[in-house]
Protein backbone atom coordinates (compact mmCIF):
# COMPACT_ATOMS: atom_id res chain seq x y z
CA UNK A 1 0.00 0.00 0.00
CA UNK A 2 1.21 3.50 -0.78
CA UNK A 3 1.27 6.60 1.35
CA UNK A 4 0.77 9.20 -1.38
CA UNK A 5 -1.80 10.83 -3.58
CA UNK A 6 -1.07 10.39 -7.29
CA UNK A 7 -1.00 13.27 -9.70
CA UNK A 8 -3.03 15.19 -12.29
CA UNK A 9 -4.11 14.31 -15.76
CA UNK A 10 -6.29 16.75 -17.66
CA UNK A 11 -9.20 15.10 -19.35
CA UNK A 12 -11.35 16.29 -22.24
CA UNK A 13 -14.02 18.80 -21.17
CA UNK A 14 -17.05 17.05 -19.75
CA UNK A 15 -20.67 18.17 -20.30
CA UNK A 16 -21.26 19.04 -16.67
CA UNK A 17 -21.53 22.16 -14.51
CA UNK A 18 -19.84 25.44 -15.48
CA UNK A 19 -17.51 25.35 -12.47
CA UNK A 20 -16.38 21.84 -13.27
CA UNK A 21 -15.91 22.73 -16.93
CA UNK A 22 -13.56 25.53 -15.91
CA UNK A 23 -11.73 23.12 -13.66
CA UNK A 24 -11.14 20.57 -16.38
CA UNK A 25 -10.16 22.89 -19.27
CA UNK A 26 -7.44 21.14 -21.26
CA UNK A 27 -3.93 22.49 -20.66
CA UNK A 28 -2.35 24.35 -23.54
CA UNK A 29 0.95 22.83 -22.42
CA UNK A 30 -0.21 19.31 -23.09
CA UNK A 31 -0.51 17.58 -26.37
CA UNK A 32 -3.43 15.24 -26.94
CA UNK A 33 -2.42 11.62 -26.85
CA UNK A 34 -4.53 8.85 -28.30
CA UNK A 35 -4.20 5.60 -26.38
CA UNK A 36 -5.60 2.70 -28.34
CA UNK A 37 -5.93 -0.70 -26.83
CA UNK A 38 -7.19 -3.47 -29.13
CA UNK A 39 -8.34 -6.91 -28.12
CA UNK A 40 -9.61 -9.95 -29.95
CA UNK A 41 -12.00 -12.61 -28.74
CA UNK A 42 -11.77 -16.30 -29.51
CA UNK A 43 -14.16 -15.59 -32.43
CA UNK A 44 -11.79 -12.85 -33.72
CA UNK A 45 -14.21 -10.07 -32.74
CA UNK A 46 -12.09 -6.94 -32.25
CA UNK A 47 -12.95 -3.90 -30.15
CA UNK A 48 -11.02 -0.69 -29.62
CA UNK A 49 -10.94 1.64 -26.65
CA UNK A 50 -9.80 5.21 -27.32
CA UNK A 51 -9.07 7.78 -24.65
CA UNK A 52 -8.05 11.34 -25.47
CA UNK A 53 -5.59 12.39 -22.79
CA UNK A 54 -3.59 15.50 -21.92
CA UNK A 55 -0.12 15.39 -20.39
CA UNK A 56 0.06 14.74 -16.67
CA UNK A 57 1.60 17.06 -14.14
CA UNK A 58 5.31 16.22 -13.83
CA UNK A 59 5.20 15.06 -17.46
CA UNK A 60 5.64 17.21 -20.56
CA UNK A 61 8.98 18.62 -19.39
CA UNK A 62 9.71 21.47 -21.86
CA UNK A 63 13.53 21.23 -21.60
CA UNK A 64 14.02 17.52 -22.09
CA UNK A 65 11.85 16.59 -25.06
CA UNK A 66 15.04 15.80 -26.98
CA UNK A 67 18.56 14.98 -25.80
CA UNK A 68 21.09 17.00 -27.84
CA UNK A 69 23.65 15.06 -29.86
CA UNK A 70 27.15 14.79 -28.30
CA UNK A 71 28.52 17.38 -30.73
CA UNK A 72 25.88 19.93 -29.71
CA UNK A 73 27.25 22.67 -27.39
CA UNK A 74 24.21 22.16 -25.17
CA UNK A 75 24.60 18.39 -24.82
CA UNK A 76 25.30 17.10 -21.29
CA UNK A 77 29.01 16.45 -21.81
CA UNK A 78 29.67 19.60 -23.84
CA UNK A 79 27.81 21.75 -21.33
CA UNK A 80 29.74 20.09 -18.49
CA UNK A 81 33.09 21.03 -20.04
CA UNK A 82 31.94 24.64 -20.39
CA UNK A 83 30.69 24.56 -16.83
CA UNK A 84 34.08 23.40 -15.53
CA UNK A 85 35.77 26.30 -17.31
CA UNK A 86 33.35 28.87 -15.93
CA UNK A 87 33.65 27.59 -12.38
CA UNK A 88 37.41 28.06 -12.55
CA UNK A 89 37.07 31.69 -13.60
CA UNK A 90 37.55 34.23 -10.83
CA UNK A 91 35.83 37.07 -12.68
CA UNK A 92 32.10 37.44 -13.09
CA UNK A 93 31.96 38.61 -16.67
CA UNK A 94 28.88 37.66 -18.73
CA UNK A 95 29.27 34.27 -20.39
CA UNK A 96 28.33 33.24 -23.88
CA UNK A 97 26.53 30.24 -22.33
CA UNK A 98 23.34 31.04 -20.46
CA UNK A 99 23.57 28.66 -17.49
CA UNK A 100 20.63 28.70 -15.09
CA UNK A 101 20.74 26.93 -11.73
CA UNK A 102 17.87 25.75 -9.53
CA UNK A 103 18.92 25.22 -5.89
CA UNK A 104 17.18 22.58 -3.75
CA UNK A 105 17.20 22.04 -0.01
CA UNK A 106 15.88 18.80 1.47
CA UNK A 107 13.93 18.06 -1.71
CA UNK A 108 12.44 21.55 -1.88
CA UNK A 109 13.10 23.73 -4.93
CA UNK A 110 13.79 27.44 -4.61
CA UNK A 111 10.71 29.42 -5.62
CA UNK A 112 9.26 32.90 -5.67
CA UNK A 113 5.77 34.32 -5.99
CA UNK A 114 4.22 37.18 -7.91
CA UNK A 115 0.79 38.67 -8.45
CA UNK A 116 -1.03 37.58 -11.58
CA UNK A 117 -2.52 41.04 -11.91
CA UNK A 118 -6.07 39.71 -12.06
CA UNK A 119 -8.59 37.68 -10.09
CA UNK A 120 -6.51 34.52 -10.37
CA UNK A 121 -4.32 35.55 -7.44
CA UNK A 122 -0.60 34.89 -6.98
CA UNK A 123 1.49 32.68 -9.25
CA UNK A 124 4.62 30.84 -8.15
CA UNK A 125 7.84 30.63 -10.17
CA UNK A 126 10.95 28.50 -9.87
CA UNK A 127 13.93 30.33 -8.40
CA UNK A 128 16.32 30.11 -11.35
CA UNK A 129 19.56 32.00 -10.71
CA UNK A 130 22.60 32.54 -12.91
CA UNK A 131 25.75 30.50 -12.41
CA UNK A 132 27.58 33.63 -11.23
CA UNK A 133 24.88 34.44 -8.69
CA UNK A 134 24.87 30.82 -7.54
CA UNK A 135 28.64 30.95 -6.94
CA UNK A 136 28.35 34.20 -4.95
CA UNK A 137 25.32 32.94 -3.07
CA UNK A 138 27.01 29.74 -1.93
CA UNK A 139 30.34 31.47 -1.28
CA UNK A 140 28.58 33.75 1.22
CA UNK A 141 27.63 30.55 3.06
CA UNK A 142 31.22 29.27 2.77
CA UNK A 143 30.27 26.60 0.23
CA UNK A 144 32.41 25.98 -2.84
CA UNK A 145 30.36 25.21 -5.94
CA UNK A 146 31.92 22.23 -7.74
CA UNK A 147 30.97 20.85 -11.14
CA UNK A 148 30.13 17.39 -9.77
CA UNK A 149 27.52 18.87 -7.42
CA UNK A 150 25.51 20.23 -10.36
CA UNK A 151 23.09 17.97 -12.25
CA UNK A 152 22.20 18.58 -15.89
CA UNK A 153 18.44 19.03 -16.43
CA UNK A 154 18.16 19.97 -20.09
CA UNK A 155 18.55 22.82 -22.53
CA UNK A 156 16.74 25.26 -24.78
CA UNK A 157 18.63 25.80 -28.00
CA UNK A 158 16.45 28.78 -29.01
CA UNK A 159 17.38 30.60 -25.80
CA UNK A 160 20.90 29.14 -25.78
CA UNK A 161 20.21 28.13 -22.20
CA UNK A 162 21.35 25.12 -20.16
CA UNK A 163 19.58 24.24 -16.92
CA UNK A 164 21.14 22.70 -13.82
CA UNK A 165 20.06 21.71 -10.31
CA UNK A 166 22.15 21.74 -7.13
CA UNK A 167 21.47 20.39 -3.65
CA UNK A 168 22.32 22.85 -0.84
CA UNK A 169 20.78 20.75 1.92
CA UNK A 170 23.67 21.41 4.30
CA UNK A 171 22.65 25.00 4.88
CA UNK A 172 19.51 25.52 6.94
CA UNK A 173 19.41 29.32 6.58
CA UNK A 174 19.45 29.64 2.81
CA UNK A 175 16.42 31.83 2.08
CA UNK A 176 17.98 34.44 -0.17
CA UNK A 177 16.97 37.71 -1.72
CA UNK A 178 18.55 38.11 -5.15
CA UNK A 179 18.02 41.10 -7.41
CA UNK A 180 15.39 42.51 -5.07
CA UNK A 181 13.25 39.35 -5.34
CA UNK A 182 12.56 37.18 -2.31
CA UNK A 183 12.82 33.41 -2.55
CA UNK A 184 12.03 30.45 -0.33
CA UNK A 185 12.37 26.66 -0.47
CA UNK A 186 8.92 25.15 -0.96
CA UNK A 187 7.69 21.55 -0.75
CA UNK A 188 7.07 20.17 -4.23
CA UNK A 189 3.65 18.90 -3.09
CA UNK A 190 2.67 22.46 -2.15
CA UNK A 191 3.75 23.73 -5.57
CA UNK A 192 1.82 20.87 -7.18
CA UNK A 193 -1.44 21.94 -5.51
CA UNK A 194 -0.66 25.64 -6.06
CA UNK A 195 -0.21 25.22 -9.82
CA UNK A 196 -2.85 26.75 -12.08
CA UNK A 197 -3.62 23.73 -14.28
CA UNK A 198 -4.38 25.98 -17.26
CA UNK A 199 -1.06 27.86 -17.05
CA UNK A 200 1.34 26.45 -19.65
CA UNK A 201 4.48 28.02 -18.21
CA UNK A 202 3.85 27.01 -14.59
CA UNK A 203 2.90 23.46 -15.53
CA UNK A 204 6.18 23.24 -17.43
CA UNK A 205 8.13 24.51 -14.41
CA UNK A 206 6.40 21.94 -12.20
CA UNK A 207 7.59 19.18 -14.56
CA UNK A 208 11.14 20.55 -14.47
CA UNK A 209 11.11 20.73 -10.68
CA UNK A 210 9.84 17.15 -10.45
CA UNK A 211 12.57 15.87 -12.76
CA UNK A 212 15.23 17.80 -10.81
CA UNK A 213 14.08 16.52 -7.42
CA UNK A 214 14.03 12.93 -8.65
CA UNK A 215 17.60 13.19 -9.93
CA UNK A 216 18.98 14.94 -6.84
CA UNK A 217 17.30 12.49 -4.44
CA UNK A 218 18.65 9.59 -6.49
CA UNK A 219 22.17 11.04 -6.25
CA UNK A 220 21.79 11.33 -2.47
CA UNK A 221 20.70 7.70 -2.12
CA UNK A 222 23.26 6.19 -4.52
CA UNK A 223 26.55 7.41 -3.07
CA UNK A 224 27.91 3.88 -2.79
CA UNK A 225 27.95 0.94 -5.15
CA UNK A 226 25.40 -1.75 -4.38
CA UNK A 227 27.71 -4.45 -5.78
CA UNK A 228 31.04 -3.80 -4.01
CA UNK A 229 30.34 -0.92 -1.60
CA UNK A 230 32.78 1.41 -3.37
CA UNK A 231 32.15 5.13 -3.74
CA UNK A 232 30.25 6.31 -6.79
CA UNK A 233 30.88 9.47 -8.82
CA UNK A 234 28.60 11.36 -11.22
CA UNK A 235 29.07 10.78 -14.95
CA UNK A 236 27.56 12.45 -18.01
CA UNK A 237 26.80 15.66 -16.07
CA UNK A 238 24.96 13.72 -13.36
CA UNK A 239 22.73 11.64 -15.63
CA UNK A 240 24.32 8.44 -14.33
CA UNK A 241 26.90 7.33 -11.75
CA UNK A 242 29.80 4.91 -11.76
CA UNK A 243 31.68 2.96 -9.11
CA UNK A 244 35.29 4.17 -8.65
CA UNK A 245 36.51 0.69 -7.73
CA UNK A 246 38.74 -0.36 -10.65
CA UNK A 247 37.72 -4.01 -10.30
CA UNK A 248 34.02 -3.07 -10.40
CA UNK A 249 33.24 0.14 -12.31
CA UNK A 250 29.54 -0.65 -12.19
CA UNK A 251 27.32 1.80 -14.07
CA UNK A 252 24.33 3.02 -12.08
CA UNK A 253 21.30 4.71 -13.58
CA UNK A 254 18.44 6.66 -11.95
CA UNK A 255 15.95 4.46 -10.15
CA UNK A 256 12.32 4.19 -11.20
CA UNK A 257 9.72 2.55 -8.91
CA UNK A 258 6.62 1.41 -10.86
CA UNK A 259 3.25 1.58 -9.09
CA UNK A 260 -0.24 0.53 -10.15
CA UNK A 261 -3.24 2.68 -9.27
CA UNK A 262 -6.68 1.34 -10.12
CA UNK A 263 -10.32 2.28 -10.01
CA UNK A 264 -12.22 -0.92 -9.27
CA UNK A 265 -15.58 -0.93 -11.09
CA UNK A 266 -18.72 -2.99 -10.53
CA UNK A 267 -20.35 -2.80 -13.97
CA UNK A 268 -23.54 -4.62 -12.98
CA UNK A 269 -24.36 -2.25 -10.11
CA UNK A 270 -22.81 0.87 -11.70
CA UNK A 271 -20.55 1.72 -8.78
CA UNK A 272 -16.86 1.96 -7.89
CA UNK A 273 -14.74 0.83 -4.97
CA UNK A 274 -13.03 3.71 -3.13
CA UNK A 275 -10.80 3.52 -0.07
CA UNK A 276 -9.49 5.62 2.80
CA UNK A 277 -6.18 5.57 4.63
CA UNK A 278 -5.87 6.78 8.21
CA UNK A 279 -3.57 9.61 7.12
CA UNK A 280 -6.18 11.00 4.68
CA UNK A 281 -7.95 14.28 5.40
CA UNK A 282 -11.46 13.78 6.79
CA UNK A 283 -14.04 12.86 4.14
CA UNK A 284 -11.46 12.11 1.44
CA UNK A 285 -11.63 8.89 -0.61
CA UNK A 286 -9.34 7.68 -3.37
CA UNK A 287 -8.35 4.74 -5.58
CA UNK A 288 -6.43 1.66 -4.51
CA UNK A 289 -2.70 1.60 -5.33
CA UNK A 290 0.36 -0.51 -4.71
CA UNK A 291 3.91 -1.27 -5.79
CA UNK A 292 4.68 -3.89 -8.41
CA UNK A 293 6.58 -6.91 -7.10
CA UNK A 294 9.46 -8.66 -8.92
CA UNK A 295 8.33 -11.11 -11.57
CA UNK A 296 4.84 -9.60 -11.71
CA UNK A 297 2.98 -8.07 -14.65
CA UNK A 298 1.05 -4.83 -14.28
CA UNK A 299 -2.27 -6.64 -14.56
CA UNK A 300 -1.23 -9.19 -11.95
CA UNK A 301 -0.24 -6.39 -9.58
CA UNK A 302 -3.67 -4.77 -9.99
CA UNK A 303 -5.45 -8.02 -9.15
CA UNK A 304 -3.13 -8.92 -6.25
CA UNK A 305 -3.25 -5.49 -4.57
CA UNK A 306 -7.04 -5.28 -4.87
CA UNK A 307 -7.45 -8.76 -3.38
CA UNK A 308 -4.96 -8.19 -0.54
CA UNK A 309 -6.40 -4.86 0.55
CA UNK A 310 -10.14 -5.35 0.03
CA UNK A 311 -10.82 -9.03 -0.68
CA UNK A 312 -12.36 -8.08 -4.05
CA UNK A 313 -11.57 -10.35 -6.98
CA UNK A 314 -10.72 -8.55 -10.23
CA UNK A 315 -11.06 -9.96 -13.74
CA UNK A 316 -10.67 -7.60 -16.68
CA UNK A 317 -7.95 -4.93 -16.36
CA UNK A 318 -7.91 -1.93 -18.74
CA UNK A 319 -4.96 0.46 -19.08
CA UNK A 320 -5.80 4.15 -18.65
CA UNK A 321 -2.61 6.31 -18.53
CA UNK A 322 0.68 6.76 -16.69
CA UNK A 323 2.72 9.57 -15.16
CA UNK A 324 5.90 10.16 -13.15
CA UNK A 325 5.51 10.85 -9.44
CA UNK A 326 8.60 12.53 -7.97
CA UNK A 327 7.09 13.61 -4.64
CA UNK A 328 7.29 10.32 -2.77
CA UNK A 329 9.81 9.61 0.00
CA UNK A 330 13.48 10.29 -0.74
CA UNK A 331 14.21 6.55 -0.65
CA UNK A 332 12.00 6.21 -3.75
CA UNK A 333 12.88 9.36 -5.71
CA UNK A 334 10.71 8.71 -8.75
CA UNK A 335 7.68 6.49 -8.84
CA UNK A 336 5.95 5.82 -12.14
CA UNK A 337 2.18 5.69 -11.68
CA UNK A 338 0.41 3.32 -14.08
CA UNK A 339 -3.36 3.80 -14.00
CA UNK A 340 -6.03 1.17 -14.73
CA UNK A 341 -9.73 0.48 -14.68
CA UNK A 342 -10.22 -2.89 -12.94
CA UNK A 343 -13.53 -4.74 -13.26
CA UNK A 344 -14.70 -6.57 -10.16
CA UNK A 345 -15.88 -10.19 -10.15
CA UNK A 346 -17.09 -10.06 -6.53
CA UNK A 347 -18.70 -7.48 -4.20
CA UNK A 348 -18.09 -8.54 -0.60
CA UNK A 349 -15.43 -6.28 0.96
CA UNK A 350 -12.91 -7.56 3.50
CA UNK A 351 -10.65 -4.63 4.40
CA UNK A 352 -7.04 -5.20 5.45
CA UNK A 353 -6.94 -2.81 8.42
CA UNK A 354 -3.15 -2.68 8.35
CA UNK A 355 -3.31 -1.12 4.90
CA UNK A 356 -6.63 0.75 4.83
CA UNK A 357 -8.95 2.47 7.25
CA UNK A 358 -12.00 1.66 5.14
CA UNK A 359 -13.24 0.74 1.66
CA UNK A 360 -16.76 1.15 0.28
CA UNK A 361 -18.74 0.91 -2.95
CA UNK A 362 -19.98 4.31 -4.18
CA UNK A 363 -22.68 4.89 -6.80
CA UNK A 364 -22.14 6.96 -9.92
CA UNK A 365 -24.58 9.62 -8.69
CA UNK A 366 -22.76 10.01 -5.37
CA UNK A 367 -19.42 10.28 -7.15
CA UNK A 368 -20.77 12.88 -9.59
CA UNK A 369 -22.22 14.89 -6.74
CA UNK A 370 -18.92 14.87 -4.85
CA UNK A 371 -17.03 16.01 -7.95
CA UNK A 372 -19.47 18.87 -8.55
CA UNK A 373 -19.42 20.41 -5.07
CA UNK A 374 -15.73 20.19 -4.19
CA UNK A 375 -13.97 23.54 -4.62
CA UNK A 376 -10.70 22.39 -6.18
CA UNK A 377 -9.92 25.84 -7.57
CA UNK A 378 -10.18 27.29 -4.08
CA UNK A 379 -7.63 24.74 -2.83
CA UNK A 380 -5.26 25.75 -5.65
CA UNK A 381 -5.58 29.43 -4.75
CA UNK A 382 -5.07 28.69 -1.06
CA UNK A 383 -1.83 26.85 -1.80
CA UNK A 384 -0.63 29.66 -4.10
CA UNK A 385 -1.27 32.19 -1.33
CA UNK A 386 0.68 29.97 1.06
CA UNK A 387 3.72 30.13 -1.24
CA UNK A 388 3.46 33.92 -1.23
CA UNK A 389 3.38 33.98 2.58
CA UNK A 390 6.40 31.67 2.76
CA UNK A 391 8.41 33.93 0.45
CA UNK A 392 7.57 36.81 2.79
CA UNK A 393 8.87 34.79 5.72
CA UNK A 394 5.43 33.96 7.09
CA UNK A 395 4.17 30.40 6.81
CA UNK A 396 0.60 29.65 7.84
CA UNK A 397 -0.41 26.11 8.59
CA UNK A 398 -3.75 25.37 6.95
CA UNK A 399 -5.48 22.16 6.02
CA UNK A 400 -6.57 22.15 2.40
CA UNK A 401 -9.43 19.82 3.31
CA UNK A 402 -11.32 22.91 4.49
CA UNK A 403 -11.47 24.08 0.87
CA UNK A 404 -13.43 21.07 -0.36
CA UNK A 405 -16.79 22.32 0.85
CA UNK A 406 -20.07 23.17 -0.88
CA UNK A 407 -20.73 26.78 -1.83
CA UNK A 408 -22.96 27.28 1.21
CA UNK A 409 -19.94 26.64 3.43
CA UNK A 410 -21.23 23.28 4.61
CA UNK A 411 -18.96 20.26 4.57
CA UNK A 412 -19.15 18.15 1.43
CA UNK A 413 -20.04 14.53 2.33
CA UNK A 414 -16.90 13.31 0.54
CA UNK A 415 -14.25 14.50 -1.89
CA UNK A 416 -11.41 13.06 -3.93
CA UNK A 417 -7.79 14.04 -4.66
CA UNK A 418 -7.73 17.18 -6.78
CA UNK A 419 -7.17 17.51 -10.54
CA UNK A 420 -3.44 17.28 -9.90
CA UNK A 421 -4.05 13.58 -9.20
CA UNK A 422 -4.40 10.69 -11.60
CA UNK A 423 -6.84 9.27 -9.04
CA UNK A 424 -9.10 12.24 -9.77
CA UNK A 425 -8.91 11.60 -13.50
CA UNK A 426 -9.69 7.91 -13.13
CA UNK A 427 -12.72 8.71 -10.99
CA UNK A 428 -14.04 11.59 -13.10
CA UNK A 429 -13.51 9.71 -16.39
CA UNK A 430 -15.70 6.90 -15.08
CA UNK A 431 -18.32 9.20 -13.53
CA UNK A 432 -18.85 11.20 -16.73
CA UNK A 433 -17.90 8.53 -19.26
CA UNK A 434 -20.95 9.08 -21.46
CA UNK A 435 -19.91 12.69 -22.03
CA UNK A 436 -16.30 12.06 -23.01
CA UNK A 437 -15.43 12.10 -26.71
CA UNK A 438 -14.26 8.74 -27.98
CA UNK A 439 -14.36 7.03 -24.60
CA UNK A 440 -15.95 3.67 -23.95
CA UNK A 441 -15.83 2.34 -20.43
CA UNK A 442 -15.77 -1.24 -21.64
CA UNK A 443 -15.50 -3.22 -24.88
CA UNK A 444 -18.72 -3.40 -26.87
CA UNK A 445 -18.40 -7.17 -27.10
CA UNK A 446 -19.09 -8.83 -23.76
CA UNK A 447 -16.53 -11.55 -24.39
CA UNK A 448 -13.66 -9.24 -25.29
CA UNK A 449 -10.59 -9.34 -23.09
CA UNK A 450 -8.33 -6.34 -22.51
CA UNK A 451 -5.94 -7.82 -20.00
CA UNK A 452 -2.94 -7.54 -22.33
CA UNK A 453 -1.49 -4.09 -23.06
Amino acid sequence: MLSFLPCFSASPVFSVSKNYLLLLKPLSLARATLCRLSTTTATTTTTTMSINLQSHAFAGNPIRSKTPKPSDPFSPNSALETLKTQLLETTHQPSSSNFKVLPFRKGRPLASSSSAGDALGPIWHLGWISLADCKLFLASCRIDLSYDSLVYLGSESAAEAVYWAVDVAGEANLVPEIGGEKFCFVELRTLMVATDWDDQHTMGELAIAGHARALLEWHNTSRYCGRCGGKTVPMEAGRRKQCVNESCKKRIYPRIDPVVIMLVIDKENDCVLLSRQSRFAPRMWSCLAGFIEPGESLEEAVRRETWEETGIEVGEVVYHSSQPWPVGPSSMPCQLMVGFFAYAKSREINVDKEELEDAEWHSREDVKKALMVAEYKKAQQTAAAKVTQMCKGVEKGQSLSADFNVESGELAPMFFPGPFAIAHHLISSWAFQDSVNGFQSQPTHAGASMSNL
